[in-house]
C-alpha cells in the first residue's frame, strides 16, 4: 500500500509517517519504480503502536524505547513497566502544575472587575506587577 493508504489504515498522517521515517523511529520503506513508498500490514501495525503511545503522552524518545521493547521478544516486562511508571510520574507532575495554574487564574479572574475600567489584575500579574497589600489599592511595585 502507498503512504496515503497506510495513513488511512493507521490513523497517522502521511506527514507524520514521513517525519517518523526521517528521524529513524520507523525504518525507511521500500520504494516502487516510480519512487512511491510501499507499506505492509506490519508497518501499519507499528504506526498504530506509535500513535497509541503518542496519544498516551509518551515522548518520541519514550515511544522509541517502547517500540524497541515491543519488538524485542526477549525483553523483561519490568523494563516496560519502568518506562510507564516514569511517565505516570511525569503526567502527575504536569497535572499538579496545571491545577496550580487553574487555581491562580481563577483567583485572578475573580479579582478582575470585568468592567469598563482599564485596571486588570490578570494583565498586572502577567506583567509581573504586584498590588501593594497595605490598602494602597492601585499602587504597584515591580516583582
Amino acid at each position: 500500500m502507498n503512504i496515503g493508504e497506510a495513513s488511512s489504515a493507521s490513523g497517522v498522517s502521511a506527514k507524520m509517517i514521513r517525519y517518523y521515517e526521517e528521524i529513524g523511529l520507523i525504518r525507511p520503506m521500500g520504494r516502487t519504480g516510480n519512487n512511491y513508498r510501499v507499506y505492509g500490514q506490519e508497518e501499519v501495525h507499528i504506526l498504530r503502536f506509535i500513535k497509541r503511545a503518542r496519544n498516551l503522552g509518551f515522548s518520541l524518545e519514550e515511544t522509541e524505547t517502547l517500540l524497541k521493547l515491543w519488538q524485542d521478544e526477549s525483553r523483561e516486562s519490568s523494563a516496560v513497566k519502568e518506562v510507564a511508571t516514569a511517565h505516570i510520574g511525569d503526567l502527575e507532575r504536569r497535572i499538579a502544575d496545571m491545577q496550580g495554574m487553574v487555581k491562580t487564574l481563577k483567583h485572578l479572574a475573580n479579582c478582575c472587575g470585568g468592567d469598563n475600567r482599564p485596571n486588570c489584575p490578570i494583565l498586572d500579574d502577567l506583567a509581573g506587577d504586584r498590588t501593594v497589600g497595605d490598602g494602597a489599592v492601585g499602587k504597584k511595585i515591580r516583582a
